[in-house]
């Protein structure tokens, strides 16, 4: 069975590997991607996943791409390039994060997996809206 937090283990190491190089303090990281410096001290103790939501942000502040810090794919001197990249986050690139991409599992596993968590993530966020109306 696959490891899920391997890869977010991975992913975590990635972002502070660049944030750590490019901002002396974690609140300077948090206040250029638009959240607490606790939600950040969450990330590097892997408390949160709350990243994977704020990847495209992330990449631009660090001045690399989702792809890179989904899977390292790309060298570091790439990967700090200053140069703005238009990359967006597939749902492959995705996928690959959550499974492992096709490794024991078949195109059409992966699409029907996908595919449920489109629909939960679509019932949490009506679940939310429905709250939020509620409170206002």
């Amino acid at each position: 069975m696959f490891n899920l937090e391997v890869i977010f283990l991975d992913i975590v190491e990635r972002i502070f590997e660049l944030a750590d190089k490019q901002f002396p303090e974690q609140r300077e990281f948090a206040a250029a991607i638009g959240v607490t410096p606790s939600i950040v001290s969450e990330w590097r103790r892997r408390k949160s996943a709350s990243y994977v939501k704020r990847l495209e942000k992330i990449s631009h502040v660090l001045g690399t791409t989702p792809q890179y810090l989904l899977s390292g794919g790309k060298s570091e001197e790439d990967a700090t390039s200053k140069e703005p990249r238009s990359d967006a986050v597939s749902e492959d690139d995705l996928k690959a994060a959550f499974w492992g991409g096709d490794k024991d599992l078949s195109p059409e596993d992966l699409d029907a997996m996908w595919g449920d968590v489109k629909r939960f993530a679509a019932f949490i966020a009506q679940q939310k809206r429905q709250e939020k109306q509620q409170h206002d």
